[in-house]
């Protein structure tokens, strides 16, 4: 697994969020995109969406499964990332940069409340999968 950025918070449903300025930049974890293998489709909301901290925000199909994605914060949609909709495999190849998912307006304190980089990657070995 590749190692976790310090600059951004982690779920235990494996979903990062990085503040970005007034924005909240999401997406989903390396660890994630592993587990699920070759991503084919991505479903994200709208931009003016409004989604809620812990609830599912849209979906990530992969030759594997579908999973629902989380949203680690609470705010409306500013962006989502269309390249990611139209590429789905960026989700495998650069889940960190390229692969983002939305860029939300929301409170950027309540990222204080998810894991770090640390503990998210201690939460993973603890879980072996």
């Amino acid at each position: 697994m590749g190692e976790s950025p310090n600059d951004r918070r982690y779920t235990s449903q494996h979903e990062w969020a990085r503040a970005d300025g007034d924005r909240i930049v999401v997406g989903i974890t390396d660890y994630a995109q592993e587990q699920l293998g070759d991503v084919v489709y991505v479903g994200l909301p709208d931009e003016g969406a409004v989604i809620a901290q812990g609830e599912p925000m849209g979906e990530v199909e992969s030759t594997k499964s579908v999973s629902d994605v989380y949203s680690p914060v609470s705010g409306t949609v500013l962006e989502k990332n269309a390249d990611v909709e139209g590429s789905p495999e960026l989700l495998n190849s650069d889940p960190y940069s390229k692969g983002w998912l939305v860029a939300v307006k929301g409170d950027a304190s309540s990222l204080e409340e998810l894991m770090t980089a640390e503990e998210y990657e201690e939460f993973v070995s603890g879980s072996d999968g």
